[in-house]
């Protein structure tokens, strides 16, 4: 009898209840693999994941729909392998395979053709139909998609969906990454095509139905070398002294109509992903690079919100539409800080000591004016030499905007993290040259609080401002933290010193953290607080269910900003634009998918960005083996130690194994390792010293040993734990040699079965 679904639990499963044993349940979720065979099931609606031993996996893979039956209680393999939490289960079929492809080398043994994968989510290699790979193709990296595996065979089949290139090549490895996340690298022909038939001139008639701002005070800033501008600020100053301030941003969805190729395409990709070494667009070139990018000296159609504030930052009035701008200057940030500090220095500002100051027109008269037409334009280079100085005066005062608004913005609620970024620079080969701090200063928070200021507002005037019930919308949304999360954190943080009681208002717990994160500032423990503090945090997402922004500190938020590489702010600028029409609420079920896409390509998009990362640092430490550098623990596992070098801050781990001595013992509360005869103590944001042991550039790992441990003081603040004994750095030393076994050792076995019995791997022995 077929079974009705309800949820994703599967009625009529329920086993039977003999004696103490729990009753079992069918549920549906997504299956998270390990390299070791072993997996996870996340489903909907329950907040720990259900643990699938590799014995009772019935070939289900990483990514998959599957159905599996669960049981309540800690099993003795689960205690063993030390995964926590209280349910585990089996896989009783998989409903439909992940169409995530893998990645691996194509090579052709003993008649057979083998993908022979590198991942550290497929423990399997994948046979492909010999018939249907190239001879020349042997040798290289492919993306294979599983399609198949029967019970009868001894490993997934699947088929080869793209041919990327020799292993070792910049082009071949960036592109691999994209596969593994499932996130395309280049356009099919028909949306090139559709995206060349564009017409580029924008018309009179276009021009007549919008507010005119080209000769208005107009500029960009944005990285050096970035390409798709997306939003402007214009400025002037109106007879009342107040300001106008417009966010103008690109209006993508002029060019773009819903259900047309381009349409498809970009809402299939949902965002545009920034690797290392290159930018994949969310649209092609001609849209995200020309027509769409608010380059300086060139008219652009785009969709604006207009504000008039006061000397103290306060809106007065808002406005939204469509308009036509033009660029006076393209800044990057670089260039913009250059005229803030000069400014706060009470220096010479290029072009600014002999500024006009921006010109003073009515209110009454600036929609008018807009209207108008403008002068026949000039070359750009005497458009930038003429608006210069009026440009600088409109920087500074947006700026003195901009830190009134900051400041105000995280009295009320905003949160603080400022953990370092860091940026891999490369060649023009994408050869990794050095690993620096990204640095963000005033120039990066001007544009930053304007953006908020749209955001926010766009998201307040539907909902509320809208004379009929707030219909569908998407926000940009950010939950509350988890109460449990918060505690420990709370717990954590007291081994310090410090006093952490966050009450049940989330207002509160923001307060509380930045007081905490204020406190810690220039501290040792301060790293360690940061991360602890962003684990409590919930990952933003979009949703058409409106529960606010925490971080922000914001009751309506959204994203308006970004529509060349963001497909929900597409969204929004069509809702945004059909409502202020007077349109009826679209359908909430379908924009609610529309939003889970969304957040979920979002994800994929962050994980191979940090992939390409990874990379990349990887990469460049390759010949800094046997090097000594300092470092500081950024992460505490049940496996091993991760430690941040100084002063690149890449990223390496310490194997458990590997620290000699005593035998050390994960305090997942505290979040340190313990060592239970020496009282040694790991905890997060300890100073250690450490030596670079082994890179793995295919599975993208960095080994570390560690030489020393210095003491572990705490200063004023009080003490994480035990003191450290000094034989920590002598048993630290005698292991420099010997870190990163396992991973080596699984490497090389990999490799060798690989040609000798890939046909003979088991599918259901639990490694």
């Amino acid at each position: 009898m077929k079974r009705k679904s309800k949820g994703n639990a599967v009625e009529g499963t329920l086993s039977r209840n003999h004696g103490k044993k729990s009753p079992k349940v069918e549920l549906v979720g997504q299956m998270l693999m390990s390299k070791e065979g072993y997996g996870f099931v996340r489903v909907e609606g329950r907040e720990d994941d259900i643990y699938i031993p590799a014995r009772k996996m019935r070939g289900a893979l990483n990514g998959d729909t599957v159905a599996i039956l669960a049981a309540s209680g800690v099993s003795a393999s689960k205690k063993r392998e030390g995964r926590g939490g209280s349910v585990e289960g089996e896989v009783l079929r998989v409903l439909e395979r992940s169409k995530k492809p893998y990645v691996g080398i194509l090579q052709i043994i003993g008649g057979k053709a083998w993908v022979i994968i590198e991942s550290r989510v497929m423990p399997y290699d994948v046979q492909v139909p010999l018939e249907s790979v190239q001879r020349e193709d042997e040798g290289k990296k492919v993306a294979v998609l599983v399609n198949r595996w029967e019970r009868r065979d001894d490993a997934p089949w699947g088929e080869i969906v793209d041919v990327l290139g020799m292993p070792g090549e910049n082009n071949t490895e960036m592109h691999a990454i994209l596969a593994e996340y499932g996130l395309p690298y280049k356009f099919p022909d028909a949306v090139e095509r559709a995206a060349a038939t564009i017409p580029v001139e924008i018309t009179p008639d276009e021009i007549a139905r919008r507010r005119d701002f080209r000769d208005i005070c107009t500029f960009t800033i944005d990285p050096a070398d970035a390409k798709d501008f997306d939003d402007a600020l214009s400025f002037r100053t109106l007879e009342s002294g107040n300001f106008e301030v417009g966010v103008h941003i690109a209006d993508v969805t002029h060019y773009v109509r819903p259900g047309d190729v381009l349409d498809k395409e970009a809402y299939e990709r949902g965002t545009s992903v920034y690797l290392v070494d290159r930018t994949v667009p969310m649209l092609p070139e001609v849209l995200s690079n020309n027509l769409c990018s608010l380059r300086e000296g060139e008219e652009k159609l785009t969709f604006s919100a207009v504000f008039e504030m006061n000397a103290k930052a306060k809106v007065i009035k808002r406005w939204f539409g469509r308009t036509v701008i033009k660029s006076n200057k393209r800044f990057s940030y670089e260039q913009a800080q250059e005229i803030i500090e000069a400014a706060a220095a009470g220096q010479a500002v290029p072009d600014a000591e002999q500024a006009p100051q921006p010109a003073v027109v009515q209110p009454e008269v600036a929609a008018q004016k807009d209207k108008q037409a403008v002068q026949p334009e000039v070359a750009a280079q005497e458009v930038r030499q003429a608006v210069q100085p009026e440009v600088t005066q409109a920087v500074l005062q947006l700026h003195k905007l901009a830190s009134i608004m900051r400041a105000k913005r995280f009295a009320e609620g905003s949160i603080s993290f400022e953990r370092p970024e860091m940026k891999v620079i490369v060649d023009s080969n994408g050869k990794p040259l050095d690993v620096v701090e990204k640095i963000t200063k005033e120039a990066n928070w001007l544009i930053e609080e304007f953006m908020l200021l749209a955001n926010r507002e766009v998201a307040h005037y539907v909902t509320k401002s809208l004379k009929s019930k707030a219909p569908t919308f998407v926000y940009r949304i950010h939950e509350t933290p988890n109460e449990e999360k918060i505690k420990s954190l709370s717990d954590f943080v007291k081994n310090f010193g410090y006093k952490f009681t966050p009450s049940k208002n989330p207002r509160e717990i923001a307060t509380e953290l930045n007081t905490l994160m204020d406190e810690s500032k220039g501290r040792p423990e301060n790293a360690a607080i940061s991360i602890l503090a962003l684990r409590s945090m919930a990952r933003a997402e979009y949703s058409t269910d409106n529960v606010g922004h925490y971080g922000l500190g914001f009751d309506y938020y959204t994203h308006f900003t970004s529509p060349i590489r963001r497909y929900p702010d597409m969204m929004v600028h069509r809702l945004l634009a059909r409502y202020m029409d007077k349109g009826r609420s679209e359908k909430k079920q379908l924009f609610e998918q529309m939003c889970q896409h969304a957040s979920a390509r979002e994800q994929l998009a962050t994980e191979a960005e940090r992939a390409s990362i990874k990379y990349k640092t990887v990469e460049f430490m390759q010949d800094k083996l046997g090097k000594e550098y300092d470092g500081t623990i950024s992460g505490i596992t049940e496996w091993g130690l991760y430690v941040q070098i100084e002063p690149t801050k890449v990223e390496g781990m310490v194997a458990l194994r590997d620290i000699k001595g005593d035998y050390f013992v994960f305090d997942e509360k505290r979040y340190c390792l313990r060592g239970k005869s020496s009282r040694q103590v790991f905890t997060l944001g300890d100073k250690v010293r450490v030596k670079v042991e082994r890179t793995n550039l295919e599975q993208k790992l960095l080994d570390y040993s560690l030489v020393w441990t210095p003491p572990q003081k705490r200063g004023a603040k009080g003490s994480a734990g035990s003191s450290a004994k000094s034989s920590a750095g002598s048993s630290a030393k005698s292991s420099a040699g010997s870190s990163a076994k396992g991973a080596a050792k699984r490497g090389a076995a990999k490799k060798s079965a690989s040609k000798e019995r890939v046909s003979k791997k088991s599918r259901s022995k639990e490694e």
